[in-house]
């Protein structure tokens, strides 16, 4: 933690000027502060006359003021998707902190999509379609599954609840008829409960039968008032890898709680320091 307090992290927020894309800067306030992360607003334009250069510019001070937090903005022409992943790999982003609306269509999914962008990016990613404004985050969801990818997620999750001094709430979600699976999952929910606990972090585990996981896991959040869900995302999709793939775009698609999307990295070690 010291050596992310020491250097300025750089958060992106994407701004269409709709409606959800400036939601998505004022609930990143606090975050920017507790990230210590300068913030960056990307604005994209397909065509000559789009750029809104003075929009942009203005919102940028006018973020800046209300925050406290340094803030610049870009204008850049091209896809909004591509080139939010150009940017963020190129000025070596730590965050990403996107606007999404209320659904994505069926096209998009299979093109340059919000969740193909969420799948690609190179840093982490926070979604956010619901309307509440969430100053604080004082419960984090967490589902796991026993898929390697998935436990890279409890790592990010403890040094997200110590960034806010949250809470970390594991949930495993199996099928109804899988009971060698819903054996396995307890345990190793248990397991990881006692590894985040050992960190100082406070946390609570619990599994639950549903034939639909992505649902299950967003009853869940508002059940116990999560303020973020966590879930793994990669480019190469698995329909087993529940929190990996499908499933997890379908939590991007109807959460009303933020999401936070981090893509697995390959790390022999991250088995040895959850299981340890």
């Amino acid at each position: 933690m010291a050596e992310t307090a020491a250097k300025q992290n750089l958060m992106i927020i994407p701004v269409d000027f709709t409606e959800q894309s400036l939601l998505a800067i004022g609930q990143s306030y606090n975050l920017a502060k507790y990230t210590n992360s300068k913030i960056l607003l990307l604005h994209v334009y397909e065509n000559q006359g789009e750029e809104r250069y003075d929009e942009i510019s203005k919102l940028s001070k006018k973020t800046q003021d209300e925050s406290g937090v340094p803030t610049d903005f870009m204008n850049v022409k091209g896809n909004i998707y591509k080139e939010v992943v150009r940017v963020a790999e190129e000025m070596n982003a730590t965050l990403i902190v996107v606007g999404l609306e209320s659904h994505i269509s069926p096209k998009d999914i299979v093109g340059h999509s919000a969740s193909k962008f969420i799948r690609e990016s190179p840093c982490p990613v926070i979604s956010i379609r619901g309307k509440d404004h969430r100053d604080g985050c004082e419960n984090i969801l967490l589902p796991l599954d026993l898929t390697k990818e998935s436990r890279q997620k409890v790592d990010k999750a403890i040094e997200f609840a110590k960034y806010f001094g949250a809470a970390i709430r594991i949930l495993g979600v199996f099928a109804t008829a899988d009971e060698k699976y819903e054996n396995q999952l307890h345990a190793y929910a248990h397991q990881v409960k006692q590894y985040i606990k050992s960190k100082g972090i406070a946390c609570t585990n619990k599994t639950i039968p549903s034939d639909d996981i992505a649902e299950a896991v967003v009853e869940y959040g508002n059940k116990i008032e999560a303020d973020l869900i966590m879930i793994m995302t990669k480019t190469d999709l698995n329909m087993k890898e529940f929190f990996v793939g499908t499933i997890a775009q379908r939590v991007i698609d109807i959460s009303n709680i933020p999401v936070l999307s981090i893509r697995p990295i390959q790390r022999a070690s991250i088995n040895n320091n959850v299981m340890g």
